[in-house]
């Protein structure tokens, strides 16, 4: 799984930064429902009062989704041997 963070300034000028965002292809199934919810994460991202430096989209995700879901998006394959 690739996943990506996006940094930005808020309007009270903290620099903020969301991690782990998963990077889908148009065609896959879950296409927009993340992109739903990473728009609407990043609204209120933005518009928080919080201190907060650091979000994690992942976090985010695993209160809003089936945990059936969750996995098949997340899901992250274990290495043989630690290669």
């Amino acid at each position: 799984m690739l996943l990506k963070s996006l940094e930005f300034k808020r309007r009270d000028g903290i620099q903020v930064k969301v991690t782990e965002i998963p990077v889908l292809k148009e065609d896959e199934n879950h296409f927009f429902m993340m992109n739903q919810n990473l728009q609407l994460y990043l609204k209120e991202v933005f518009s928080s009062d919080s201190r907060a430096q650091v979000y994690s989209f992942r976090q985010y995700m695993k209160r809003r989704m089936k945990w059936k879901d969750y996995q098949a998006i997340f899901h992250q394959e274990s290495l043989k041997h630690n290669a």
